[in-house]
């Protein structure tokens, strides 16, 4: 089953619309502020290992239908594993931004004291944990539907993973033990066409992951378009069966990654680079909702202006920060004192 993005508009009030553009745009918006600090201090000539942001960055810029559309529906109690692509699903989530951007910068005012950087984000607050590993979240978001289960909560788990990830061992297991025990879970996989540099008609046998679902006796859908819109309408519909006892869904969004596997990928592999930025999601969006009277100037200023205003102040908290004690390199790392 796919649904196309000239399905979705019903059901959306102004305000809900209007509050899916506004995640997106913050998502963007902290995106660009990491990207300019990521490369701000790389030159001359560009050095992985110097800077503020040492190491590798990956950035979800084009990704945020999948984040603000499924995230809508999610409570901070419910559960979403994420990848080593993370930041837009983390702020969607409801993440704190200082403590984000702390641990991306590597400070201590960061999430795990910046142990653990931009791949590796862990917030009990939020119920929010994603991996550099591929395919590590199915399983996690298993085990966090299970108990959500077993406790009779109403919560629901969700995991997101790149089309990669559904060649995997671990997302066929966890789609298996998730139909036979019909767990409050919704599998997302965001097909942005790449797996690093491999395309994915040359990795994948199947055009839609959606279709495997059917193999496990689940629903499948797959969202085509980069829609923010299509993906809150796919989404609705699986935390909606999710919750009320109906068992996991497969959810396959077709989405865009506009800038590099990581920065500093040079992207020679990608034949279509030049027609990216015409794809971008967000101008998109905002001619649809201009075009239908439900945003004006003001609306996009003042959604501009608030998204800067919170990403700077967490860049700024972040870059102020103390760094990590290296006679400390062990605390907050394992558990300290007796168990019972």
């Amino acid at each position: 089953m796919t649904m196309e993005s000239t399905e979705t508009a019903a059901g959306l009030d102004t305000k809900q619309r209007q509050d899916l553009f506004r995640q997106m745009v913050l998502i963007r918006t902290f995106e660009e502020a990491i990207l300019r600090e990521y490369h701000a201090d790389k030159s001359p000539g560009f050095d992985i290992g110097k800077g503020l942001i040492p190491g590798e960055m990956h950035l979800s810029a084009g990704q945020e239908p999948v984040a603000a559309g499924l995230c809508a529906h999610l409570t901070r109690d419910d559960a979403l594993t994420a990848t080593h692509r993370p930041h837009h699903l983390a702020i969607a989530k409801g993440m704190d931004l200082r403590s984000l951007a702390g641990e991306i910068f590597g400070r201590e005012s960061g999430l795990g004291h910046g142990r653990g950087g931009h791949m590796h984000l862990f917030d009990p607050a939020t119920h929010f944990s994603c991996s550099g590993i591929v395919a590590e979240g199915f399983p996690a978001a298993l085990g966090q539907a299970f108990a959500f289960q077993r406790a009779g909560t109403g919560n629901v788990a969700a995991a997101v993973a790149g089309e990669g990830a559904a060649n995997a061992g671990p997302f066929h297991e966890s789609l298996n033990l998730a139909a036979l025990w019909k767990l409050p879970v919704i599998f997302v996989i965001e097909d942005n066409d790449w797996g690093i540099s491999v395309a994915r008609a040359a990795s994948t046998s199947v055009p839609s992951n959606a279709v495997r679902a059917a193999g496990y006796g689940m629903p499948g859908i797959r969202v085509e378009g980069n829609d923010v819109e299509a993906v809150h309408a796919a989404a609705g519909e699986a935390v909606s069966l999710a919750r009320a006892g109906g068992g996991p869904s497969l959810i396959e969004i077709h989405t865009l990654r506009l800038w590099g596997h990581f920065e500093g990928d040079a992207q020679g592999y990608r034949t279509e680079l030049a027609d990216v930025p015409g794809r971008d999601p967000i101008p998109a969006y905002e001619r649809r909702l201009r075009d239908a009277g439900v945003l004006t100037d003001a609306d996009v200023s003042d959604a501009e202006a608030a998204a800067r205003t919170r990403v700077e102040d967490a860049v700024d908290h972040a870059k102020a920060a103390p760094v990590p004690n290296p006679d400390e390199a062990l605390k907050y790392v394992f558990v300290e004192g007796a168990q019972s």
